[in-house]
């Protein structure tokens, strides 16, 4: 009886602490996204710097996210969760005294190598925590904290930017740090490393890096001949990665994970594909909302906030409904409502009614929720304990690839359409088609993610 209260009392604890930090870094980028335009103006930032705002959080996560995951799995995965949200804690205070748009880009790098630490190991240990029966729900729980991070984002962020300007965002977000270290320390006593006994693969690691940061950093480069050069390096890179890894005992990331495992494969493709067709869209709004149609940072927040909003409600039922029927038969229904949703945004103009972007923004937001538990449901279920904190990094992985990924589209179109200009009513043409013609690459990436989605086993793995 004892053993079973201290049983609840840990899944409480776990899901609390998880859940809390789970809320951390999507309100900030939702934030961030509406403070875009008050960090140009008081940085003499251009549209590509801004860009990078972004993207370097994003691709300094992606770079780590996998090998800090494998290492969690190793000396433990709470205290990798632990030492990320403080050093998330510590970067988000940097910020504040950022003096130039280098060391803020700088400082959010940092961010992202702690939102990494952070990611790369909640999943997996509400995984070690929930059996097979409860862990859609307690993901459904932990994914509504993330959007309603993302919910109330744009609309504290709004707030904040247009009152206190955009470095109050940040210093909002340090108390919330400081109740998470406190909460880590005092409710969760146990550890998990389930592969203790088992070597990190550092050159692995290092070289997956490498392979990554030259192919994101190479395609947000394009069409420049820079582009191209560390793309090719990249694509080299990673073949010479997947060398590595097939040839040691205990690689940083386990291919059999992918050739021998049908639902962790098409599952991690299909949150690849949807991450790159969705993550740009709050950037474009965000930027249409306040520059085309001149919306205040407090208004175009409370517009961008119905996307969110559906996720925020209806992730816990997506959630339960995952531990009960086919999660990839919903996170496939999720990704066709996305797809119809994009479809929709190509033929928005300046003159587009501001409720119709709503509607569009709710259809999205209704996809997204049936399609991100359930398929991150489908992804943790499908592997051994040992590789927990692998799955949950490859989930955070895939994410954090898809949002540079769709940030490099982003930047690419803006580049072709606009170039390293400041947004002004004589590049707004540009700005209207860099965003247009972004929807319509997304629209086809998501009407593929289809597919790939509905290509996993009927019959997944819920050992």
């Amino acid at each position: 009886m004892e053993s079973e209260t201290n049983d609840k009392s840990l899944k409480r604890s776990v899901l609390l602490v998880a859940t809390f930090a789970a809320f951390l870094t999507p309100f900030l980028g939702s934030a961030v996204n509406l403070a875009l335009p008050s960090i140009g103006n008081d940085l003499n930032a251009d549209a590509i710097e801004l860009g990078w705002v972004i993207s370097s959080f994003i691709l300094s996560s992606a770079i780590f996210l996998l090998p800090l995951g494998r290492l969690a799995d190793i000396v433990g995965r709470k205290k990798v969760f632990h030492l990320g949200i403080l050093l998330f804690t510590i970067s988000t205070f940097l910020i504040l005294f950022a003096w130039n748009i280098k060391v803020l880009i700088i400082f959010r790098t940092l961010q992202g190598v702690a939102s990494a630490m952070i990611f790369g190991t909640s999943l997996a240990i509400i995984t070690s925590v929930f059996k097979p029966g409860e862990r859609g729900k307690a993901m459904g729980i932990n994914i509504t904290a993330v959007y309603l991070g993302l919910s109330l984002g744009p609309i504290i962020g709004g707030v904040l930017t247009q009152y206190l300007g955009w470095k109050s965002i940040f210093a909002f977000l340090i108390p919330f740090g400081i109740v998470s270290l406190v909460l880590i320390q005092r409710r969760i006593n146990t550890e998990w490393a389930d592969a203790s006994h088992e070597k990190f693969d550092w050159k692995g690691s290092i070289v997956y890096g490498i392979a990554l940061f030259s192919s994101m950093y190479g395609f947000s480069k394009l069409p420049s001949v820079s582009g191209w050069i560390f793309l090719a390096t990249g694509i080299l890179t990673a073949v010479l990665f997947l060398f590595i890894e097939t040839r040691i005992e205990n690689p940083v990331f386990d291919f059999k994970l992918v050739f021998q495992n049908r639902v962790f494969a098409f599952s991690g493709i299909a949150a690849l594909i949807h991450y790159s067709a969705t993550s740009a869209t709050g950037f474009f709004i965000s930027l249409y909302l306040q520059y085309l149609k001149g919306f205040d940072a407090r208004t175009a927040g409370l517009i961008m906030i119905s996307q969110p909003l559906a996720m925020t409600l209806l992730s816990p039922l997506a959630g339960r409904l995952s531990d009960k029927r086919n999660p990839g038969v919903i996170a496939s229904a999720g990704m066709a409502m996305t797809a119809i949703g994009l479809i929709l945004l190509c033929f928005m103009t300046v003159d587009t009614p501001y409720y119709i972007l709503i509607l569009l923004l709710l259809l999205m937001g209704i996809g997204f929720a049936f399609f991100s538990s359930p398929n991150s449901n489908a992804i943790m279920s499908s592997v051994e304990k040992r590789h927990l904190g692998v799955a949950s990094a490859a989930v955070g992985t895939m994410r954090m690839v898809g949002q540079m990924m769709s940030m490099g589209i982003a930047m690419m179109l803006l580049a072709v359409y606009i170039g390293k200009n400041p947004i002004n009513p004589s590049n707004y043409p540009g700005l209207i088609a860099a965003m247009r013609t972004a929807f319509l690459v997304f629209s086809v990436l998501s009407f593929l993610g289809i597919f790939a989605s509905l290509a996993r086993n009927k019959k997944l793995n819920k050992s």
